[in-house]
């Protein structure tokens, strides 16, 4: 859901997709050796100028399933609650505690159909995949950890950090919810790369600098850890599609709305499940 310099540059861009929930950020399509992929940037295709709140959610995962995206791997780069994590460690998260307000949250809005197992959040197949390409790589990887979304654009309170771990909250972020639950919506499989951006509020002690990343709460050496964690990116994600097609399917993501589908509450064409919008 997220995509790099490297990528964008060697990709064919699709542009904008038109959907029921409005326009999509630009995607760009992307086939080498290692096969055939798509890139969505969802704070914008050129910076950061969409913050986590602002996110057409919906638009994005709509666009993505219209394109015949089956399986979605976000990157994400949320902060550590704790400092068992290092900064640039990436981690393979397994659970989210959501703490939004406000999002779009289901494509079902007004309809009787939605509700939807969310134990595993995340697709194992997908996960396991990432595990392994990881290990191929030989990068070192935490394997679980429990993300707390949070609405943004502010940073959280010391106090709501400690809520936050007190929940069982490892890592804390903006971006995953809803995402992860629309992706589900539309029977796609969906797993999340998380690399340790920051340690959170209240968690180390940091003073303020005015004009710097998080007002400090970044140092130097952290932002040197990302930079070095985000240049790999192009290489994991090469990794996972030359791995994908090996993996065992061990998810029942592709099957999540056949209840409805028994019931006769939606048919077998994906685009009718969506038009009471």
């Amino acid at each position: 859901m997220t995509c790099s310099g490297e990528a964008v540059s060697r990709g064919k861009r699709i542009g904008e997709i038109q959907t029921p929930f409005g326009p999509s950020q630009p995607i760009y399509h992307i086939q080498d050796t290692s096969g055939e992929m798509l890139f969505l940037s969802r704070h914008g295709e050129k910076g950061y100028s969409l913050t986590a709140p602002f996110v057409n959610y919906r638009a994005n995962i709509y666009a993505l399933k219209e394109l015949g995206v089956k399986q979605i791997i976000s990157w994400s780069g949320p902060g550590a609650m704790n400092t068992s994590y290092q900064i640039g460690e990436y981690v393979i998260i397994d659970d989210v505690v959501d703490e939004t307000h406000g999002r779009e949250s289901t494509f079902y809005k007004n309809q009787g159909i939605g509700f939807i197992r969310q134990s595993p959040v995340f697709c194992t197949t997908l996960r396991e995949c990432i595990k392994n390409s990881l290990k191929n790589l030989k990068i070192n990887f935490s394997g679980k950890g429990t993300y707390v979304c949070t609405q943004g654009p502010r940073l959280e309170t010391p106090a709501e950090i400690r809520k936050y771990k007190f929940y069982g909250g490892n890592l804390v972020g903006m971006t995953l919810v809803p995402e992860v639950f629309l992706a589900k919506e539309l029977e796609l499989c969906y797993a999340a790369i998380c690399y340790v951006t920051n340690y959170a509020e209240g968690v180390v002690d940091r003073p303020f600098k005015a004009g710097e990343l998080f007002e400090g709460l970044s140092s130097d050496a952290d932002r040197k850890a990302v930079e070095n964690a985000v240049s790999r990116f192009p290489i994991i994600i090469k990794e996972i599609a030359q791995n994908i097609g090996q993996q065992s399917t061990l998810c029942q993501c592709q099957s999540l709305m056949e209840r409805y589908k028994k019931r006769g509450n939606i048919g077998p064409d994906w685009h009718g499940w969506v038009t009471n919008y």
